[in-house]
C-alpha cells in the first residue's frame, strides 16, 4: 500500500510539475483517499454488479446455504450473505469490507459440477479470504491500480491530442521533459497492475491453506480445483476489475497458458494442488 501510494504522489508531483501547477499533487492525493474511501463502504454493491450476481434463497439452494452456514460457525466468522451467478462456468469469489459485511458467490456451473465435500472446499477457501482481510486489501488494491492507469491515459491523451504545456515542449529541457512524462504514463499502470497480481496470487495461497485448516480435508479442495481447471471456457459475464477475486481466472484455464505466469491473475492450479497435497 506504501508503494501504491508513493505512485500515485509521484504522479502528481510530474504531472504538477510539468503544467506548472502545484495543485493537481493536492488533487491526486485527495482524490486517491476519496476513492478509497467510496470503495471501503461500497466495494460490495460495485462487486456484485460487475458480476451480475443475486442472491441466493435458502430454500432455492440448501446445500450451499448450509455449506456456508457450519463453515462459517467453524471458522467462527459472522454468517456472510450468500449469491449466486447464472453462470456455467465454476467459479466462486467473497468481497465485502470485513466479516460483518462480506459475501460469497458461486456461479451455477461451480455447483452443477461439485460434490459436497469439494463444494466445502471451495467455500472454505472464500471464507478463508474473509477471515484473512483479504476482501478489503484487494479491493483498495484494484482502485488505486484503476486510478493510476486513468491518470496515466489523460495524460497520453493531452500530449498526443491537446496542447497543454505547449510552452515547456519549445525547448530541449521541455522535450525531455515529454519523453520522460511518455515513458512514466506507460510504466506506471504496468508496474501498480503487476503488483495487483503478486498480492492476489500470494493471497490464493494462504486463502487455500487456511481453507484446509478449516475443512481438515485439502483433498476436497485440491479436487475442487482440479474439476475447474479443467473447464476451458471463460466466464460469459466477466470484468478484469474483478477478476482477481475469483477462486479460479475467469477468463478461463486455456488463456492462462497463453500469456506469461508474470501476469496470470492466479498462481498455476498444478501448483495449487501440490501445496495441498503434495501431487
Amino acid at each position: 500500500m506504501a508503494v501504491f501510494f508513493a505512485v500515485v504522489i509521484g504522479l502528481g508531483w510530474f504531472f504538477s510539475f510539468y503544467y506548472g501547477n502545484p495543485d493537481i499533487l493536492y488533487f491526486f492525493v485527495g482524490f486517491s483517499i476519496l476513492m478509497n474511501i467510496f470503495s471501503y463502504w461500497f466495494s460490495d454493491k460495485i462487486v456484485l454488479r460487475l458480476a451480475g450476481a443475486k442472491e441466493a434463497k435458502r430454500e432455492e439452494y440448501f446445500d450451499l446455504y448450509t455449506s456456508v452456514e457450519n463453515l462459517s460457525i467453524t471458522a467462527g466468522l459472522p454468517m456472510p450473505r450468500v449469491y449466486v451467478i447464472d453462470d456455467p462456468a465454476p467459479n466462486a469469489f467473497a468481497t465485502g469490507r470485513d466479516k460483518k459485511h462480506a459475501v460469497v458467490a458461486v456461479t451455477k456451473g461451480l455447483l452443477g459440477i461439485l460434490e459436497k465435500s469439494e463444494l466445502e472446499g471451495v467455500i472454505a477457501h472464500e471464507l478463508s479470504h474473509v477471515g484473512n482481510r483479504d476482501m478489503l486489501l484487494s479491493t483498495v488494491v484494484v482502485v488505486l491500480v484503476g486510478f493510476v492507469t486513468i491518470i496515466a491515459d489523460v495524460f497520453r491523451r493531452n500530449l498526443f491530442f491537446g496542447n497543454l504545456g505547449r510552452g515547456r515542449n519549445n525547448n530541449r529541457g521541455g522535450n525531455i521533459l515529454v519523453i520522460v512524462g511518455i515513458i512514466l504514463s506507460i510504466l506506471a499502470p504496468i508496474f501498480a497492475v503487476l503488483i495487483q497480481l503478486a498480492i492476489s496470487r500470494k493471497r490464493e495461497f494462504l486463502a487455500d491453506t487456511s481453507g484446509a485448516l478449516l475443512t481438515r480435508y485439502p483433498e476436497g479442495l485440491a479436487h475442487a480445483l482440479s474439476k475447474i481447471s479443467q473447464y476451458q471456457q471463460p466466464m460469459a459475464h466477466q470484468s478484469s476489475a474483478i477478476a482477481h477475486l475469483y477462486i479460479s481466472d475467469p477468463k478461463g484455464s486455456g488463456f492462462g497458458k497463453k500469456i506469461s505466469h508474470l501476469f496470470a491473475t492466479h498462481p498455476p492450479v498444478e501448483e495449487r494442488i501440490k501445496a495441498l497435497i503434495g501431487k
